[in-house]
């Protein structure tokens, strides 16, 4: 009798072993790629690695040129001289007065001076050369010493003056001035000879150049200094502070706490995020054609400047306002509500202040950004001439990297010292302000 029952269907089972060994093949198939994956993961991170050292190497190259090429404009030659001050030389009657002792011959007793040091040098072309070898400030440091104490004339006095700066280049390149075919300068053969006397003499020295960081611009490169642009740096970036950080920051809390969720915010939201990528110089033309052309506000002026760079500024403090903002833990606004603060006490008494580091930080970065910016300064004519330091927000000012810009566009090589000089001392300050920042971070953020 045949079995009604269904027939069991049995898989096809491997013989005896295959699930172990199925195992097996799995475990080496693994073990197989681990080691190709081993050796990208460690490429990958050569990669990374090289990059990084790659930047760095970048990076110090680039610092490295701008410190020996700028550190040369930190200090200045002079030469001593022995300065007979002859009222007749200076043109000067019996009994001068304050401009007249302003206006003497200066010039003409330094050389007399100079003659009377190289008696051998006759001829007119040769006597020219000789004079070149000092700066024609010189006058203007006798002019105030004579100016402040008068008696000095009819007498005998030693000064040391600077020296011009094809004369100091050459004094601070610690070449061999005996042997002036291995020198790359446009001084003759023969100023190197007369350098070369006074070195011997003992009447050159090498000072620091403090005429760098208390002069404004000049055409002479040795008279040149960055203090007009750091004055007029200072007023521009104070004028935007003052106008940007309040009205991002009261931006921000509108945008975060208050505003209400609609196409109107959602337009605003994209509009702020696309300025932050707008380039600088439609700012620039913004404030050529609005404030100046249209308001007539003057040119050249850090209140302009301040307010062309303000606008440039707000999208980035708004954007990190918003994010420091968004930072505080709901926790902190829902305890407030919950001792019965408004919703305006919640954000101006709890949280604006927790938010405050991260709002200060932004703030200077933004400052900071705005510290290094030339294009839309240009535009609107701070990129005029500066010898006097600016005394107020409408008076006519550069900043330093429109100086920097000024001097890089310079033929003469003591300028390309300056420039570095410019550019180490704008370095200076924007580490500066970005550890600010950083610390400012540090010493008042918290951690929940």
């Amino acid at each position: 009798m045949s079995d009604n029952k269904d027939p069991q269907v049995t898989p096809d089972i491997p013989a005896s072993g295959e699930p172990g060994r199925v195992r097996r093949d799995t475990t080496a198939q693994v073990r197989s790629t681990l080691a190709k994956r081993y050796a990208a993961e460690k490429r990958f991170r050569f990669y990374g690695i090289a990059a990084i050292c790659a930047s760095l190497a970048f990076l110090v190259v680039l610092l490295t040129s701008i410190f020996i090429k700028g550190w040369p404009a930190f200090t200045h030659a002079y030469v001593k001289m022995n300065i007979t001050l002859d009222a007749d030389t200076l043109e000067l009657s019996e009994n001068p007065g304050a401009e007249e002792l302003r206006a003497a011959n200066y010039g003409g007793v330094i050389k007399k001076s100079l003659q009377e040091k190289f008696p051998e040098v006759k001829k007119r072309k040769e006597k020219k050369a000789l004079y070149a070898l000092l700066s024609n400030s010189g006058e203007y440091l006798l002019s105030d010493m004579v100016i402040a104490n008068p008696d000095l004339i009819g007498q005998t006095i030693e000064v040391w003056l600077p020296a011009d700066d094809e004369t100091g280049a050459l004094l601070k390149s610690n070449h061999d001035l005996s042997k002036p075919d291995t020198i790359v300068t446009r001084m003759s053969d023969q100023q190197i000879a007369m350098t070369k006397t006074l070195q011997d003499a003992g009447e050159t020295d090498v000072r620091f150049n403090k005429t760098f960081f208390t002069a404004g611009d000049s055409r002479e490169p040795e008279q040149a200094g960055i203090r007009a642009a750091l004055i007029g740096s200072a007023l521009t970036l104070l004028v935007t502070f003052l106008l940007s950080f309040p009205i991002a920051v009261a931006a921000a809390i509108y945008l975060e706490e208050f505003a209400p969720q609609n196409r109107w915010t959602d337009l605003v939201e994209v509009n702020i995020n696309n300025l932050a990528a707008v380039p600088s110089i439609v700012f620039g033309l913004l404030g050529l054609a609005v404030f100046i052309n249209y308001f007539h506000l003057p040119r050249s002026a850090p209140v302009v400047g301040g307010i062309v760079l303000s606008l440039m500024t707000l999208p980035t403090i708004i954007i990190a306002s918003r994010a420091a903002l968004k930072a505080v833990p709901p926790s902190i606004r829902e305890a407030g509500r919950g001792l019965g603060a408004s919703d305006q006490q919640v954000v101006w008494h709890h949280v604006l202040p927790l938010a405050m580091p991260g709002i200060l930080t932004g703030t200077i970065i933004g400052l900071a950004q705005a510290l290094g910016e030339t294009a839309p300064l240009l535009m609107i004519g701070m990129v005029a001439f500066i010898v006097d330091v600016p005394q107020g927000f409408t008076d006519a000012a550069t900043v330093l990297p429109v100086q920097v810009f000024l001097w890089a566009d310079s033929p003469e090589r003591a300028f390309v010292e300056k420039t570095s000089a410019a550019i180490i001392v704008l370095l200076v300050f924007l580490i500066l302000m970005n550890a600010i920042a950083v610390l400012l971070r540090k010493k008042f953020e918290r951690r929940w």
